[in-house]
């Protein structure tokens, strides 16, 4: 895995050195072992790298073809790269590296843009054509890999982070007011926004062509839920399990360690499981766990672990790992408040002494539908048939007098947010159990002047967007590519690739191999949530693979104790930072609703956990980004 960054002037001006070897530098996480530069008057490019394979200086980058007309910095691998060669080599070409890299180059000889249907893999890169005078910028299908831009009245410019971009102090840092908007709602800021003004993310299977002042973006892939499959459901099994084998399988190639992430879900457990069967030698394993129970994974880890007989390694987390947050907030680049980034960072640093490749379970959910929302849509479309509407609306108030403990697991709890949903569409109780603050929260929360100036853009339409161009013909198909679409690359996938290249670990997917996510995508969806059994039909394939007490316990996601912090061990914290005057004083919400949200969650009135984590997060990101 690698840091890619470049920079385009307008005008002929050249390309200062300085800056551009700066940009580089900051990207030093993701690539300690090599660092490269190419200047050509006003074209520059810069790679960070972190050698897995081809280790020789062969495959040093930026890259060239024979006479140096065409350049690549590239991020990423292609697991299909040693076919690839093959067939390039018939077709003439000749190779002085054993990389992919190189493969990729020679493709784009060969197809131009075409390139990309050809490889399989995770990858952004940019490729510098000096016959045409044109830059391709390109990003995986799903999303695994980060691209940047920037395109001003004078200069052009990527990266794999927006730090990179903000080492040319010529930019103004700029908060952009609709992205902060849309983080609010999703924990992140969804693509193509950023937390900066004028700085773009590239979207996934997406391109960009870069020529004669212009910039054209086009989507080269989109995932189909039709038609469905007709065979019968032992030969969707079987072509499930031998598919999930070859995902493995190709992303075992490397000239250094690797290892699995492994939670204890059926997930990782899955692909440690693969590459038992495949490997010759022990995995090794590493998992993350709290002294909440409640939060605790550790056990069934423990189970797979002696099951196929890893080598296994296991890290406590306690509140102080939050000594860390600013290293964090770094790192992202943008506000970003899932709250699992801080175990992912925790399992990649401690993996990242032991291997330098890890694979992961990641994609499992978004393929056969694992989440708890999935199911408990399903129950609201049940139970509108006998409990309407009018009804429940006289049944919440009588159910929010209950008490609901102090997890977000606890019954109650549930049912207090379930009900706070049933009136609602199908596509916006999702929406609402998906996300952190609501429109209606929105409204109590900004000032007027702040919601006069976002107020115009609901961010909801972003996930409704998805629902109304999916390919798809049941309400649980569309949620999903809704999901594979907004909450996969713009959370779980940045929490993934920032956590493990902070640590300079390679991080794989199976679950997200293109070609599975196709043949999984045609399942019929009843054969992946069946009744309210998620995942049916992978853990009837699994059966006999994994132990039944792992394949049928009920999920707990990778999930952080919160809660509970904020309410003892950092309840100064959350109190001191964001009612500071500092944080006050930008302007975008009001006092007195900050500070109700933080008692009510105190006294346990409600869990706001959640909320004053993003809070928190936009704060922090402002003290270190934009206030300096």
């Amino acid at each position: 895995m690698c840091g890619i960054c470049g920079k385009i002037n307008f005008n002929n001006e050249p390309i200062d050195e300085i800056i551009l070897k700066k940009m580089t530098s900051s990207l030093s996480h993701r690539g300690p072992d090599d660092e490269g530069i190419y200047i050509k008057n006003n074209i520059g490019l810069g790679h960070r790298r972190l050698s897995i394979i081809d280790l020789s200086p062969f495959a040093h980058q930026p890259m060239s073809n024979e006479d140096e007309t065409i350049w690549i910095v590239f991020n990423g691998e292609i697991y299909n790269f040693l076919e690839l060669r093959k067939d390039l080599i018939g077709r003439g070409h000749l190779f002085r590296s054993r990389s992919d890299t190189e493969t990729i180059l020679h493709l784009y000889e060969d197809y131009g843009t075409e390139c990309l249907r050809y490889l399989r893999g995770m990858f952004a890169f940019a490729i510098w054509d000096e016959k045409v005078q044109s830059l391709f910028l390109a990003r995986d299908r799903i999303g695994k890999k980060p691209l940047y831009y920037l395109h001003s009245s004078d200069t052009f410019c990527f990266a794999s982070e927006i730090k990179s971009i903000l080492q040319d102090k010529t930019f103004e840092k700029i908060p952009d007011f609709t992205a902060i908007h849309h983080y609010l709602t999703y924990q992140d800021v969804p693509s193509p926004w950023t937390a900066f003004k004028n700085i773009k993310k590239l979207p996934p299977s997406h391109y960009l062509i870069y020529k004669n002042g212009k910039v054209t973006i086009k989507r080269y892939w989109k995932i189909s839920y039709l038609p469905k499959h007709t065979m019968p459901v032992n030969e969707l099994k079987k072509e499930i399990l031998e598919r999930l084998k070859e995902a493995v399988r190709i992303r075992l190639i490397s000239d250094v360690p690797l290892g699995a992430f492994l939670s204890g879900g059926i997930d990782s457990s899955a692909v440690v499981a693969m590459m038992s069967e495949v490997m010759n030698k022990p995995v090794k394993t590493f998992s993350i766990g709290f002294k909440e129970d409640t939060y605790n994974e550790l056990k069934y880890a423990q189970v797979i672990a002696k099951k196929f007989r890893t080598e296994h390694t296991e890290f406590i987390i306690e509140p102080k790992a939050l000594d860390i947050i600013d290293k964090l907030i770094w790192h992202y680049n943008e506000p970003f408040a899932d709250s699992s980034a801080i175990p992912t960072y925790y399992v990649s640093k401690l993996a990242r002494e032991h291997v330098t490749v890890i694979l992961n379970g990641d994609g499992g959910d978004e393929n056969f539908a694992g989440y708890g929302r999935y199911v408990a849509n399903q129950i609201s479309i049940w139970m509108h048939k006998i409990l309407p509407s009018s009804i429940a609306k006289l049944i919440l108030p009588v159910i929010s007098l209950m008490p609901h403990g102090k997890t977000p697991n606890n019954f109650f709890w549930r049912l207090k947010r379930f009900l706070g949903e049933y009136i609602k569409s199908p596509e916006m109780r999702n929406a609402h159990w998906l996300c952190h603050f609501t429109s209606d929260m929105k409204k109590e929360l900004y000032t007027d002047d702040f919601f006069r100036q976002v107020s115009s853009t609901d961010s909801f339409d972003l996930i409704f967007n998805k629902y109304r161009e999916a390919e798809a013909n049941s309400f649980l198909d569309k949620t999903l590519y809704a999901d594979v679409m907004m909450y996969l690359p713009d959370d779980l996938l940045v929490k993934v690739d920032i956590a493990s290249m902070a640590n300079s670990l390679e991080a794989r997917s199976p679950f997200l191999d293109h070609e599975f996510m196709e043949f999984v995508a045609r399942i019929p969806s009843d054969l992946k949530l069946n009744g309210s059994i998620t995942k049916y039909i992978l853990k009837e394939t699994l059966k006999g693979i994994l132990p039944d007490e792992l394949l049928y316990r009920e999920k707990m996601g990778f999930g952080v104790p919160i809660d509970h912090w904020f309410r003892n061990e950092l309840r100064d914290m959350a109190y001191d930072i964001i009612l500071s005057e500092k944080a006050i004083s930008r302007g975008y919400f009001k006092k007195e609703t900050i500070k109700r949200i933080l008692d009510e969650h105190m006294s346990n009135k409600w869990n706001w956990h959640n909320h004053i984590w993003n809070l928190l997060m936009l704060e922090l990101w402002h003290r270190m980004f934009i206030d300096i």
